[in-house]
């Protein structure tokens, strides 16, 4: 029984932890690094084709966008995740693939412009045809059900609060008659959060893998009213005769959003009753039709009381949805005040760098940033006081008001944290501490150390622990060089892909019968000799290859 750490160790994004028991190995979740990367990621310890199956905690691309790239180089198990997660993941690994391919497009582009005698090859992490290959990989499991997933192997996923289908996830291994159980918390989601449920506690864990994005910090509490604060912004901008250009997360957030603009026009709250409000982002349209769709298990008290009544949460008057490229343009040549969102959440890419360029520039608009923006990012850039940015390779001076809406966030601070750590009927024997930044991470180890007086350790990526002895096999020291990721999009890295799939196949055809693996290792064989370049001559006057080894023909 191992857990050796991958990703989103030191840092927020790119979470991944791989185990090893029961002669099966796994990951719990495979996200992409966003904004900038301060440690090196150790990666995955064995070949993807290696891995028997994926435990998916939630569908943020931070946990889910490099799942893709498991199907470029050979994975082709199951990835098991909530039902809502699924339909989640359906849609943003897709859009995943599409804007990779638009700035790998782009950064060809700027290469030619460059220097027009390079090669201007540039391409994605992965493609759109790996990102269906691990959409029908995704198998959609309910709340609260344990399900047995190999011998000594059993899960079960918990409602954690943060997104829509978010989940914690129990893995209870059974091994040599040795019993272990490990929690992985996903991210905890904040209390009283608008449409979903609250985070659910988990009674017993021995080992608990928990996040702490706001480990050091706390959120602002009983003085803060989203609602009224957002009525406030809208309010003052549109008198103004200004837009309110808001960067959102397409999935979660702007949901929240409009469950908040609904309840201002429902109450009257801005003077403009109809207002008119944009959602520019493909995405975030289809988002909200999978909200809509998983509202039964999902929807706290509040909004299902609004939809027991025949009311839509998530529509009002005013309401404008743009899909195609036409129908976002034009929102910038409308010149009637209003509110836009539109994604990415951290403006590093997508249709909101557009909004971003016709509106920042403008003293009477308002960029009301409504999520986290890491560090590196324009949206980062942006909140800490940048005067001007480049967008589309064109300066933009910034004069519009810069805003954020306080007590709005996804993530428990740190005494939801505990809370959630302090939900345990039984303390774990020990607690690992990931997904946050430096002093997030150390924060909040020390906190539970020394407050809650459970063992509590923050490890850098690739550090192994045995869980069966509950002893480390190897902690890793911070390495600050960030490898590049290396591109599995051309022809000769899916052929090497290929065949690690091909030795993982091998692997588990492992006890068959004599007679099939005779004829599995002809086959093999076969193909071997048809593409191997040192099997064949060519001796023949039309220039035919002979056929014959050139070791022979010697």
């Amino acid at each position: 029984m191992k857990l050796q750490f991958v990703g989103a160790d030191h840092q927020v994004t790119g979470s991944c932890h791989f185990v090893e028991a029961c002669g099966k190995k796994f990951i719990v979740d495979y996200g992409m690094e966003q904004g900038s990367i301060t440690y090196e990621s150790a990666g995955i310890p064995c070949s993807e084709a290696e891995l028997d199956f994926v435990l998916l905690t939630h569908a943020h691309v931070d946990h889910s966008g490099m799942l893709p790239l498991l199907t470029a180089r050979g994975f082709s198990g199951p990835i098991y995740t909530t039902k809502a997660t699924a339909d989640l993941c359906s849609i943003m690994l897709r859009d995943c693939a599409h804007i990779q391919a638009q700035e790998a497009e782009w950064k060809a582009r700027k290469k030619k412009r460059a220097d027009s005698l390079e090669d201007h090859d540039s391409e994605p992490i992965y493609t759109m045809q790996d990102a269906d290959k691990a959409i029908k990989l995704l198998k959609g499991v309910d709340y609260d059900t344990i399900l047995d997933l190999a011998e000594g192997i059993k899960v079960r996923f918990t409602d954690i609060g943060h997104l829509l289908g978010s989940s914690s996830i129990e893995v209870f291994l059974t091994e040599d008659g040795i019993k272990k159980t490990i929690c992985f918390s996903g991210d905890i989601g904040n209390t009283d959060q608008p449409l979903i449920k609250d985070p659910k506690f988990t009674e017993k864990a021995d080992y608990v893998v928990m996040e702490s994005t706001y480990g050091d910090r706390f959120h602002e509490k009983a003085e803060v009213n989203s609602v009224s604060d957002l009525a406030k912004i809208i309010q003052t901008t549109l008198d103004r005769g200004g837009n309110v250009v808001i960067p959102s997360f397409a999935v979660g957030r702007t949901q929240e959003i409009l469950y908040f603009i609904k309840q201002i026009k429902d109450a009257g709250m801005v003077k403009y009753h109809d207002f008119p409000v944009y959602v520019d982002s493909p995405l975030a349209v289809e988002a909200t039709e999978v909200f809509e769709k998983n509202y039964y298990n999902c929807f706290d008290d509040e909004a299902m009381s609004l939809i027991n009544e025949g009311d839509n949460p998530l529509t009002f008057p005013g309401l404008n949805l743009s899909i195609t490229s036409e129908e976002s343009k034009a929102i910038n040549f409308d010149e009637e005040p209003k509110v836009i969102i539109s994604a990415s959440g951290m403006c590093e890419a997508g249709r909101i760098r557009h909004h971003l360029k016709h509106n920042l520039w403008r003293p009477e608009c308002t960029v009301l940033f409504v999520g986290y923006q890491a560090v590196g990012t324009l949206g980062r850039a942006l909140l800490e006081g940048a005067a001007e940015v480049k967008l589309f390779g064109e300066p933009i001076s910034v004069r519009a008001e810069l805003r954020s809406l306080p007590g709005l966030s996804g993530h428990a601070d740190r005494d939801g944290l505990a809370q959630w750590l302090n939900g345990f009927a039984e303390k774990p024997k020990q607690v690992f501490i990931v997904h946050g930044d430096d002093m997030a991470c150390e924060a909040f180890s020390e906190y539970v150390n020394k407050e809650m007086k459970i063992p509590a350790y923050a490890p850098f990526s690739g550090t192994a622990y045995n869980l069966a002895t509950g002893e480390f096999e190897y902690e890793a020291e911070a390495k600050k060089k960030k490898k590049k990721i290396s591109i599995v999009s051309d022809a000769f890295a899916r052929l090497v892909a290929a065949g690690q799939r091909l030795m993982a196949v091998i692997q588990k055809n492992q006890g068959h019968a004599n007679k099939d693996l005779a004829k599995f290792t002809s086959q093999i064989n076969s193909l071997a000799d048809k593409w191997d370049p040192d099997f064949f001559s060519v001796d023949e006057p039309n220039g035919k290859k002979s056929g014959k080894s050139k070791k022979k023909a010697k």
